[in-house]
């Protein structure tokens, strides 16, 4: 029991054993301990504002003018130009008409004849066993000589055709045939004939500004005002640790039922939001958490939504009942946290689902 309390509290706080001086004095066994928050503070101050900035005002004195004379351009210099076309003349060019080339005679190759011996059985020699004639045994192989006997080799006069000299070709040239066509030349180049033609002027009067218009400046003084306003006298913070009911920290069911695919609370939740979650706090200073699912029918993405939004239903009627929303924080977790086998695609009762569909609380602090 000591062990579960000590985890418990280490979820609260997010501390470690390093931390343990910070844990509450003489905690009770079997007891749970949220930690405090103290309340930002704040004060009246009177501020004086610039209501109105100083400014300038201009008075504008007009421009006087006066009339003078001048010599000015009225046709600009210019230049005339005259064109003197080319003067041609024709001349002949000679050309190749058909080019020359090399064509090729084919000289074909020639032969010979010529002969080789080769030797077509070689050289022999060894024993040979002759039976001597008028043998006086009646056994034939008492009258048997051996002889050593060697035969001369065996030759052959083979005739074949020779390359004397392999194909080649020659040269024969075939002259190009060259022609002439005419052609027009320039003989004398164009040119163009440059006259410069003068500029004209004329005298005109005109009025042009003798002094310029200028702004005469007036100041105009600024103006002040007091506004009251709201400022934070003392920040709050974390101060001391409440002891709350062990059972508060784990998520709670709620009985609370909505309409199909609604997030709208029937009057029969908001009766059990009063019966439980209002009491709790009304008579306490602890923050909660509200936790709505959803069962895994329907669209994964619309669970997830309908389920925020029926936790931020229970917020706004409870905020309507006077709690202060920052003690109440919502979420919607659609259909990822079963409580069942009763996932996608797997067949299970309307009792089964039921059990999903559920909204839960849990004390997360408290607050001074």
């Amino acid at each position: 029991m000591k062990q579960k309390l000590f985890l418990t509290i280490c979820a609260l706080v997010g501390y470690g054993v390093s931390s343990a001086q910070d844990l509450p004095a003489n905690p009770a066994p079997g007891k749970c301990y949220v930690k405090c928050i103290t309340k930002d503070t704040f004060k009246e101050v009177t501020e004086t504002y610039q209501s109105y900035p100083a400014y300038t005002t201009l008075e504008i004195e007009p421009a006087t003018y006066k009339t003078v004379e001048e010599r000015v351009l009225v046709k600009e210099a210019s230049k005339k130009f005259v064109y003197v076309p080319a003067v041609y003349e024709t001349v002949e060019v000679s050309y190749i008409k058909k080019e020359g080339r090399t064509d090729l005679k084919v000289i074909p190759a020639t032969f010979g004849t010529d002969s080789r011996t080769y030797e077509t059985y070689p050289k022999t020699s060894g024993w040979e066993y002759k039976i001597l004639e008028d043998c006086p045994s009646v056994n034939k192989e008492d009258c048997v000589a051996a002889c050593f006997v060697e035969y001369p080799a065996q030759f052959r006069e083979v005739s074949f055709t020779t390359l004397t000299s392999d194909a080649t070709t020659s040269n024969v040239p075939v002259p190009e045939q060259p022609t002439t066509y005419k052609k027009r030349v320039i003989k004398t180049p164009a040119r163009v004939d440059e006259i410069e033609i003068p500029a004209e002027y004329a005298t005109i009067t005109r009025r042009v500004v003798d002094t310029p218009a200028r702004s005469v400046p007036t100041n105009i003084p600024s103006k002040s005002d007091e506004i009251s306003r709201t400022v934070m006298d003392q920040r709050g913070g974390i101060s001391s640790w409440e002891e709350v009911d062990c059972d508060l920290l784990d998520p709670n069911v709620i009985p609370i039922f909505y309409e199909l695919a609604s997030a709208r609370l029937t009057n029969a939740s908001k009766r059990t939001i009063d019966d439980t979650l209002l009491p709790l706090l009304r008579e306490s200073n602890v923050n909660i958490e509200i936790m709505s699912h959803t069962d895994s029918r329907g669209d994964d993405t619309f669970n997830q939504s309908l389920s925020q939004q029926r936790a931020n239903s229970v917020v706004n009627y409870l905020v309507s009942k006077g709690i202060s929303r920052s003690r109440l924080s919502a979420r919607g977790f659609g259909e990822t946290r079963l409580t069942n086998r009763c996932s996608n695609g797997v067949e299970c009762s309307e009792a089964q689902h039921q059990r999903n569909r559920r909204t839960e609380f849990r004390v997360i602090n408290a607050t001074n």
